[in-house]
C-alpha cells in the first residue's frame, strides 16, 4: 500500500512536468532538450524564495515566469537566428547551468521545515505522501481545466495548427513564430513549475535534480498513450497522470528487487525505449496479421480455382 500511494504522490507532482513536455513534445512536434534545465530552474529560484520567507504562492508564480523566459530564449533561437531546435534546446541548456548555481549559491539547498505549499496541506494533519497527492491533484486538476479552455481558443487553436502543419498555418495568416515561441514559453513554465514543486516535497533544490527530467516526462506521455489512444485533449492531458504514475509503479518495483541505484537511469531510459517501440510494434504486428490474411485468401482461392 506505501509503494502505491508513493507512487501516486510523486506521480501527481511530476505530472506538471509530463503536461509542459507534451507541449513541446506533442502540440509542437519538437524535442524541447531545455526541459532538464528548467526543471532545475524552478527549484534553483523557487529554494531561494522560501529561505527568504516568500509567499510559496507568490515564488510560484516567479518560478513559472523565469521558467517562461528559458523557452523564450530557446524560442528566439529557433525563429530568429534558425538554430536547429535540438542545438538551441542545448544551448540554453548549458547556459542555464551557470545561472542556476548562481541563484543557489551552491550546488545543493535545502528547505526542510520551511513554509511552502506542501506545509500547508501538511498543517491540516493528512498522513504522509497524502499531501503531496492533494497538492499534486489540485495543481492538475488546475492545469488541465486551464489548458483545455485555453485551447479551445483561437490561440490555443494556432498553436496546434502550428505544430501540424506549419506551412499551413502560415497560409492562414498564423505566425508561426509567434506560436513557437508561446509553446515553448509555457511549456517550460509548466516544467520549472514541476520543478518547484518537486524540490518542495524533496526539501532541497540541487543542481544536478533535472538530469534525465526529460525521460521521465516522455515516458508519462508515451505510457498514457500506449494505454489509453484516441482521446480528447483534455483526458491526454490527465492519462499523463495515469502514465506517470505506472512510471512510478515500475521502478519502485525494480527497487524492491534490489536493483543497483546506479543503474536507475539506465532503466529509465530501457523503460522509455520500449514505449516509445510499442506503436511501431503494434503496426507491424498488426500488418503481419493482415498479409497472413492475405496470404490465406490467395491460396483458398487457388485451391478453389484448381
Amino acid at each position: 500500500m506505501d509503494i502505491i500511494l508513493s507512487a501516486l504522490s510523486q506521480g501527481a507532482i511530476w505530472t506538471v512536468m509530463g503536461m509542459g513536455v507534451y507541449i513541446t513534445f506533442r502540440i509542437l512536434n519538437e524535442p524541447d532538450l531545455t526541459t532538464e534545465a528548467s526543471f532545475t530552474l524552478g527549484a534553483a529560484v523557487g529554494a531561494p524564495l522560501l529561505i527568504l520567507g516568500v509567499n510559496p504562492l507568490l515564488a510560484l508564480l516567479v518560478v513559472m515566469l523565469v521558467g517562461a523566459a528559458a523557452g523564450a530564449i530557446t524560442a528566439l533561437m529557433i525563429t530568429k537566428a534558425k538554430i536547429n531546435s535540438l542545438l538551441a534546446g542545448i544551448i540554453t541548456m548549458t547556459g542555464l547551468y551557470s545561472i542556476n548555481l548562481g541563484f543557489m549559491g551552491r550546488a545543493n539547498l535545502s528547505v526542510a521545515g520551511l513554509s511552502s505549499l506542501k506545509t500547508w496541506l501538511g498543517n491540516l494533519g493528512l498522513p504522509r505522501n497524502v499531501d503531496t497527492l492533494v497538492l499534486g491533484l489540485i495543481v492538475i486538476g488546475i492545469l488541465v481545466g486551464l489548458l483545455s479552455f485555453f485551447f479551445r481558443t483561437d490561440m490555443g487553436q494556432a498553436l496546434i495548427a502550428t505544430g501540424d502543419n506549419p506551412t499551413m498555418a502560415k497560409s492562414l495568416g498564423i505566425s508561426t513564430a509567434e506560436m513557437t515561441m508561446l509553446g515553448y514559453m509555457l511549456g517550460n513554465a509548466l516544467i520549472a513549475l514541476s520543478g518547484y514543486l518537486v524540490a518542495s516535497d524533496n526539501g532541497y533544490a540541487d543542481i544536478s535534480m533535472g538530469i534525465g527530467s526529460i525521460v521521465i516526462g516522455l515516458a508519462a506521455i508515451i505510457i498514457g498513450e500506449v494505454v489509453i489512444p484516441n482521446v480528447s485533449l483534455p483526458v491526454r492531458l490527465l492519462t499523463i497522470f495515469f502514465g506517470s504514475v505506472v512510471y512510478r509503479l515500475l521502478l519502485a518495483v525494480v527497487l524492491r528487487f534490489n536493483f543497483d541505484p546506479n543503474n536507475f537511469k539506465l532503466f529509465s531510459a530501457v523503460i522509455l525505449g520500449l514505449c516509445l517501440s510499442i506503436p511501431t510494434l503494434q503496426r507491424y504486428f498488426f500488418q503481419r496479421q493482415i498479409r497472413r490474411g492475405l496470404s490465406r485468401k490467395t491460396a483458398a482461392s487457388q485451391g478453389t480455382d484448381s
